[in-house]
């Protein structure tokens, strides 16, 4: 399986950058797993243009690397980790051998981004600001393949 981290801006916080290297050296005993950091646009005259421009970022690399694109939404379906790490076994079962996880910008995302994911995933109805969502979704996805191989890790 390969897992990639499609994300808007950099994690500047070197807390945050030491525990998302942790979960990154920890997946590579289930699966490969990347981060790819794009630029954020930072048109705070003009957030549409932002929305729209950060958006064609996002749309060219999904198209480059191809796979399942799952976006991160306030707006998505929740579940608890037991319950995605049966989605993420239910996709690998028909065939899925690349998910791309979708964190958008300070400002959300565009349209075309929405329906470019086949899934939308809700981590909870708060808003985190998108470097320490990395570090939230890093550790989820290693809990859910944790679950997976029922190892220790999730208790």
């Amino acid at each position: 399986m390969n897992i990639s981290i499609v994300c808007v801006g950099k994690v500047k916080e070197k807390y945050i950058i030491e525990g998302i290297n942790e979960f990154l050296k920890r997946m590579q005993s289930f699966a490969k797993m990347r981060i790819i950091e794009l630029k954020e646009d930072g048109n705070d005259n003009n957030r549409n243009l932002s929305i729209e421009k950060e958006g064609e970022e996002i749309l060219r690399t999904l198209e480059k690397i191809g796979g399942y694109n799952v976006l991160l939404d306030i707006q998505g379906k929740n579940f608890s980790s037991e319950e995605m790490a049966e989605e993420i076994e239910r996709l690998t079962v028909n065939g899925v051998s690349s998910i791309n996880f979708i964190i958008g910008g300070s400002y959300g995302v565009s349209e075309s981004v929405r329906r470019a994911a086949q899934m939308k995933l809700s981590f909870s109805k708060m808003t985190f600001p998108h470097q320490l969502m990395r570090l939230i979704l890093t550790e989820q996805i290693y809990r859910w393949f944790s679950i997976l191989k029922n190892t220790k890790y999730h208790k």
